[in-house]
């Protein structure tokens, strides 16, 4: 696998340097884990308000820690660091409530290699995907409004590259995801889930999540 790009600015999430400034993607998985510890009954319900109305006037990644330093992580939501898929003649899939992890491998043959993220757990601001394509290895990223996919780090032989990205000022930035690598004869494609023919007909919302807030 090639090597891994690092854009300036990455930022795993809250654990990062405490005074670097929290973003608005922060402050949302922090009041998550919040509501999620007061289900537990880890919180009471004064404990629950005064930590909400912290979190969302926190300003750095040092304050809004400092609000879930005694509380477990939500189960099942532990994001690796590294996850590698290697696939040659078949198809592989992430999709549902996967845990989005800091960094991905994908080494694709002759077959497709689908990252659904429009119901992913993401705990991090950036995952850096290294990819190496070869011929009919297609890679299909399905994202929401808030997911932004940048291809600059590709290095592109044979193949196609689409980014279909929806701009929208009001909602904020989710996730950042990173290709790298190289593409010797697949293709990668991001773009929103489609609707099915019903849903178009009724002039129904595409079929992703809205975003808290």
């Amino acid at each position: 696998m090639t090597g891994e790009p690092v854009p300036a600015g990455d930022s795993p999430g809250p654990a990062a340097a405490p005074r670097l400034r929290a973003s608005h993607a922060d402050r949302d998985r922090v009041v998550e884990v919040l509501r999620v510890a007061a289900g537990d009954g880890r919180l009471t319900a004064e404990e629950l308000d005064e930590r909400l109305e912290a979190a969302l006037s926190a300003r750095t990644h040092g304050e809004l820690a400092a609000l879930t330093e005694d509380l477990p992580a939500p189960a099942g939501q532990e994001a690796k660091d590294l996850v590698r898929i290697s696939q040659r003649f078949g198809d592989a899939a992430r999709t549902g409530r996967w845990v989005v992890p800091r960094r991905m491998e994908i080494q694709l043959t002759a077959g497709n290699v689908k990252l659904d993220f429009t119901e992913a757990v993401i705990t991090r601001d950036t995952v850096h995907v290294d990819i190496d394509l070869g011929i009919g290895g297609d890679l299909l990223l399905v994202i929401r409004p808030g997911i932004v996919v940048d291809a600059d780090y590709l290095k592109v032989t044979h193949g196609d590259v689409k980014i279909r990205h929806v701009t929208d000022p009001h909602t904020p930035l989710v996730l950042r995801v990173v290709l790298g690598g190289r593409i010797r004869g697949g293709d990668v494609v991001a773009r929103l889930p489609y609707r099915t023919f019903s849903q178009w007909l009724h002039r129904q919302p595409r079929p992703y999540r809205e975003l808290p807030g």
